[in-house]
C-alpha cells in the first residue's frame, strides 16, 4: 500500500485522530480545546436529527426489495444471514456477560468510568436538531411500507425509496465519514483533558483483543454448520476462503472483495448461478463479524458507565441490531453508524459513548469485514446444497442486488 492510499484510508484517520488527540490533551488550551467540544456537540446533533432518516432509507428499499428478484431463496439466504447475524449477537452477549465481569474489574472500573464527560469542557454554544422521528418510528414505518410495497408492487414507490437510498448515501460519504475523525480526535481530546483517557484506553484494548479473537471463533462455528449439512470438511472450506479474508483485511471492503469471495466460493465447489447470487447478495445483508464486534463493545461500555440493560432489553437490541445490519450502508465504518441510533434509544448511550463505539470499531473494522465475507462462502455452501441445479438467476435480479462499481458477470463456469 503507498502512502497516498495509506493516507486516504479511513482507519489510518481514526488511529492519527486518536493520537493526535491523546498528545494534544497534553498541552491544548482549554479555550482551542473547546473548539473541537463545540464542534463534537454540533456533529452529535446532527447525528441524533440524521441517523433515523438513514434508518428509514436504508431499510425500507431492502424490504421492499424482498418480493423481486430470486423468489424464495432471496427469503431463504435473506432469512439465513439474519440468523446468522443475530447467533453472532448473542454469542457475544453470553461472552460478554461470562467474561466482562472479570476481564473489565467489575464494579470498579465502572466507578471509575462511571461518567466519561465528568469535568469535561463545556461547548461554545449548541444547536438542539430534533429529529423528524425517533429511532424506533423509522424502523416500525420502514417495515411497513417495505413490505406494502412487496404485496402492491408499487414501482414508483419503490424507485423513490431506492433514490432516497442514494441521497443519505452520499451525505454519509461525503460528509458523515469524512468528519468522523474530527469527532473522534475531539472525543479522545476531552477525555484526555478530563482524566477518564487511561483507564478508557486499557480497558478497551482488552475488549478489542476479545472481539478479534471471537470473529476467528465465529467463522469457525459458521463453517462446522455449514460442514454438517452439506458434508464437506469445514476445514478445508475455510482454508479455501482464506483469499477473501485477505483481501478483505486489506481493503476494509466487502464490496470490493465480492470477485474473490465468489471465486473462493466456486472452488468450494459452489455452483456459478449460486455464487452469483449468494456473494453479492451476502456482501450486502450478511453481517456476523460486524455484529460480534458492535455487540461485545456496546456491552463493554454497558458495564463500565454502569448502565442497567436487563436480558430481555439486551435480547430485543441483538434482535433490532440484525435488522438493522441488513440494510447498513457498505461504506467503511457504515454497520456502526447505523447502529448508532439503537445504541442512543435501547442502550442509553451519549455522544461520548457512542463516539467510543466507532472508534473502536473502526480501530479492527478490517477483520470484522474479514469475518463477514468469509462467512458469506458457509452461507453459499448451504444454499448450494439445496437449490444446486434449480436457481436461474435472471440479469435483471442480480443487478438488484449488484454493488455499484463491481462486476457481477458471472456466466462463466
Amino acid at each position: 500500500m503507498d502512502l497516498r492510499r495509506l493516507s486516504s484510508s479511513l482507519l489510518f484517520r481514526i488511529v492519527v485522530a486518536i493520537i493526535l488527540g491523546v498528545i494534544c490533551s497534553l498541552f491544548f488550551p482549554e479555550w482551542l480545546a473547546r473548539v473541537f467540544v463545540t464542534f463534537n456537540s454540533l456533529f452529535g446533533n446532527f447525528l441524533n436529527f440524521f441517523i433515523p432518516v438513514l434508518i428509514f432509507a436504508l431499510i425500507t428499499p431492502a424490504i421492499a426489495g424482498l418480493g423481486r428478484g430470486a423468489g424464495k431463496w432471496l427469503a431463504i439466504t435473506t432469512a439465513i444471514a439474519y440468523g446468522s447475524t443475530v447467533f453472532s449477537g448473542l454469542v457475544a452477549y453470553a461472552v460478554a456477560r461470562g467474561l466482562y465481569p472479570a476481564l473489565l474489574g467489575d464494579e470498579q472500573v465502572a466507578d471509575d468510568v462511571a461518567d466519561v464527560d465528568e469535568g469535561a469542557l463545556a461547548s461554545f454554544f449548541t444547536i438542539e436538531m430534533p429529529p423528524p422521528f425517533e429511532v424506533m418510528t423509522a424502523l416500525l414505518l420502514a417495515f411497513c411500507l417495505g413490505v406494502a410495497m412487496t404485496v402492491v408492487k408499487s414501482d414508483t414507490l419503490f424507485k423513490v425509496t431506492r433514490d432516497l437510498e442514494r441521497v443519505v448515501m452520499k451525505v454519509i460519504s461525503a460528509f458523515v465519514i469524512p468528519l468522523l475523525p474530527i469527532f473522534i480526535f475531539g472525543t479522545f481530546l476531552g477525555l484526555g483533558m478530563n482524566g477518564n483517557l487511561i483507564d478508557t484506553l486499557v480497558t478497551f484494548g482488552k475488549v478489542i483483543i476479545v472481539a478479534t479473537v471471537m470473529t476467528i471463533i465465529l467463522l469457525l462455528i459458521q463453517f462446522t454448520v455449514a460442514g454438517a449439512l452439506t458434508g464437506r470438511n469445514p476445514l478445508t472450506a475455510l482454508k479455501n476462503m482464506l483469499p477473501a479474508y485477505a483481501t478483505a483485511l486489506g481493503t476494509s471492503s466487502s464490496a470490493a472483495t465480492i470477485p474473490v469471495t465468489y471465486e473462493a466460493a466456486r472452488k468450494n465447489g459452489v455452483e456459478t448461478n449460486v455464487a452469483g447470487f449468494v456473494i453479492p447478495l451476502c456482501a450486502t445483508i450478511h453481517l456476523g463479524g460486524s455484529m460480534m464486534k458492535l455487540t461485545l463493545f456496546a456491552f463493554a461500555i454497558v458495564a463500565m458507565a454502569g448502565l442497567e440493560v436487563s436480558v430481555p432489553l439486551a435480547i430485543g437490541f441483538i434482535l433490532m441490531l440484525g435488522v438493522t445490519m441488513i440494510a447498513a450502508p457498505g461504506v467503511p465504518g457504515g454497520a456502526v453508524m447505523a447502529a448508532v441510533g439503537l445504541l442512543g434509544s435501547m442502550l442509553g448511550f451519549d455522544e461520548s459513548m457512542i463516539a467510543l463505539m466507532i472508534a473502536a470499531y473502526i480501530a479492527i473494522d478490517s477483520f470484522g469485514t474479514a469475518a463477514n465475507v468469509t462467512g458469506d462462502g458457509a452461507i453459499a455452501l448451504i444454499i448450494n446444497k439445496f437449490a444446486k441445479g434449480r436457481l436461474d438467476i435472471r440479469r435483471d435480479d442480480e443487478e438488484a442486488f449488484a454493488v455499484p462499481g463491481v462486476s457481477t458477470d458471472h456466466t462463466r463456469d
